[in-house]
């Protein structure tokens, strides 16, 4: 699933407010950081992730290899954080982000 600019436009948004919940250190991206992230994906749909300065990583490159992993999209890098997305299953549907449909279709 390709996100549209406006849907990474608005998912951007939303994670002005959310915390960092995954810090990539020296270890890189270990079988534990990527269960982690899957799990507050699956949780939280939307995360936050800071690669930190010991890490051989960039943000670019973290973010690239946990999206991949994870099966989610890459919302944003700057610096040293980045944001990932994934739409749960097992969310009621209530609870789950709705994303802004592209006009187009």
């Amino acid at each position: 699933m390709d996100l549209t600019s406006k849907q990474r436009a608005q998912l951007r948004g939303l994670a002005n407010s959310i915390d960092t919940i995954l810090h990539v250190g020296k270890d890189g991206l270990g079988d534990n950081l990527i269960k982690q992230a899957d799990d507050a994906l699956e949780a939280r749909e939307l995360i936050k992730g800071k690669v930190l300065e010991n890490s051989m990583l960039s943000a670019r490159e973290a973010a690239e290899a946990l999206a991949q992993a994870t099966r989610s999209e890459v919302v944003q890098v700057i610096g040293t954080k980045f944001v990932l997305y994934r739409q749960s299953h097992n969310k009621d549907k209530k609870d789950r982000i709705v994303l802004v449909k592209d006009k187009r279709n």
